[in-house]
């Protein structure tokens, strides 16, 4: 499996997720971010993922006799490159996007589910804008978004810092002028 269909699914794609940031978490770990994913199923999109080379092994342990895994996310194989963008049709865009909506959905949910969940105190956003650009407009917006998010990206999990989905969707509508 490449990979565009391991990155395709929303459960394995919220295992990325929550493996950002330089994380080394154990599939035990990882069903407790995961609340809502039976140990089965996490289970089986850890290894796919393992197999894949998105994951690896960090670090292992005997525990009660049995082998304990850390796993870690391999940053560089956890992304599409330019080439794999350049030869996705119009339905692989589509599976992708259904798979990301839902996993930004579950992710929703878990948060809104969880003790204390404070959507204002916690300055979650989920607006739509609708907005008129040039070419020259919109590359330069990308180019701002990117400026500003990139740097956060390197962070990592330190006390203090919370940890926040970010999800720019941008794509034109059949508004004409």
């Amino acid at each position: 499996m490449g990979p565009l269909e391991l990155l395709g699914h929303p459960v394995r794609l919220r295992i990325v997720h929550a493996l950002r940031g330089g994380r080394s978490l154990t599939t035990a770990e990882l069903g407790e971010r995961i609340a809502d994913v039976s140990k089965a199923t996490l289970y089986r999109h850890v290894e796919l993922l393992a197999e894949g080379g998105i994951l690896e092994v960090a670090e292992e342990r005997r525990v009660r006799g049995a082998v304990e895994r850390h796993f870690r996310l391999r940053v560089a194989s956890a992304s599409i490159t330019p080439e794999q963008l350049e030869q996705l049709t119009v339905e692989d865009h589509r599976r992708g996007f259904a798979a990301a909506m839902a996993a930004l959905v579950a992710e929703f949910n878990a948060y809104v589910e969880r003790d204390g969940a404070d959507p204002i105190a916690d300055l979650v956003g989920y607006r739509q804008h609708g907005i008129w650009l040039t070419e020259a407009e919109l590359h330069q917006l990308i180019e701002g978004l990117r400026a500003a998010i990139l740097p956060a990206l390197s962070n990592e999990a330190s006390p203090g810092r919370s940890r926040y989905l970010l999800s720019p969707i941008l794509f034109p509508t059949n508004d004409d002028a």
